[in-house]
């Protein structure tokens, strides 16, 4: 693995002491390269909440003369999801050529052009965003669909879908006029019974349900948005207990995905993110290794830039 540190990016005042930092930096990334034992957790957690990636950043192979399309997964994932939404649609029209029929991607391209306002309401309450929170999160709780992410940031003028901030005020639209009309992601199926039993089930019945209508959705093949309904359910109850092999397959997957994104956040030294991001990971699961290995690096590389 290997890690890049932009040294131009450290505080003022710091340029005469770039000797000393080049090499703290070094000794740090060369630690990172193997994976000696584990240390308990400790510490405080941040209070930034990132949505989760879905998988691995992945890159689109090229050859000679020829190159692969990257997945709608991967357009979501890699620029939808971080605020790169210009780039995203030119690859959603590119993708749309080569699958003219996809659903889910006609849908995620009119999330991106169409006027929000116009769209979901002018009508909006507010929402102050808690830990678990994410953009999908929300858009499932009052859109009553998780993969309309998107539009829902984009109302909130969010240049960067993939964060938020515990604490921050967002606008959630009052209109369910537009909400299945707009949806178009999902079948009419998934989306309705969540919007008829809330408010009559307890958060415990409701992340079972969510995490039930996850396991349907991935024998259906939508794994995104089986991926995304898991997270809405564990973001109600973390402790929530896989039920069946099916769920726990997409547990591992999910947690598999969040780490993967915290060590992306860990490379670009979004050491904030990265942490929240392993805090999450080891409230589901607190002897996910992996996570407990990166995240002791992350805050000692954060204290060891703090001195410089």
């Amino acid at each position: 693995m290997n890690m890049q540190i932009d040294i131009h990016a450290l505080p003022p005042g710091a340029s005469d002491r770039q000797p000393r930092i080049r090499a703290v930096l070094v000794a740090v990334a060369l630690a990172t390269l193997g994976v000696g034992g584990c240390a308990p957790l400790r510490g405080g957690h941040s209070t930034v909440v990132v949505t989760p990636s879905q998988s691995s950043t992945a890159s689109p192979a090229s050859s000679a003369g020829t190159s692969r399309q990257p997945s709608l997964a991967a357009i979501i994932r890699n620029q939808l999801q971080l605020g790169h939404y210009a780039e995203g649609e030119t690859a959603l029209r590119q993708y749309l050529k080569q699958h003219p029929g996809d659903r889910a991607a006609q849908a995620m391209l009119r999330q991106l052009t169409a006027d929000p306002r116009q769209a979901l309401g002018e009508r909006w309450r507010a929402h102050v965003v808690q830990p678990g929170d994410s953009y999908s999160t929300l858009a499932g709780r009052y859109l009553g669909d998780p993969s309309r992410f998107l539009i829902l940031a984009r109302y909130n003028g969010s240049t960067n879908p993939s964060m938020l901030r515990a604490g921050e005020t967002l606008h959630m639209p009052l209109s369910a006029a537009t909400d299945t009309a707009a949806a178009g992601a999902m079948p009419a199926a998934t989306t309705m019974p969540t919007a008829i039993v809330r408010g009559t089930e307890s958060p415990a019945a409701e992340a079972r349900r969510l995490q039930s209508e996850s396991v349907s959705l991935l024998g259906q093949g939508h794994k995104d948005q089986a991926l995304a309904r898991l997270d809405q359910a564990l973001a109600i109850d973390p402790q929530l207990k896989p039920a069946g092999a099916g769920a726990t397959a997409l547990r591992t997957q999910l947690l598999d995905s969040y780490h993967e994104r915290a060590i992306v956040l860990y490379r670009d030294q979004q050491l904030d993110q990265a942490i929240a991001l392993w805090d999450r990971v080891l409230t589901i699961a607190p002897d996910y290794e992996p996570a407990i290995v990166y995240r002791t690096r992350a805050l000692e590389l954060k204290q060891r830039l703090k001195q410089y």
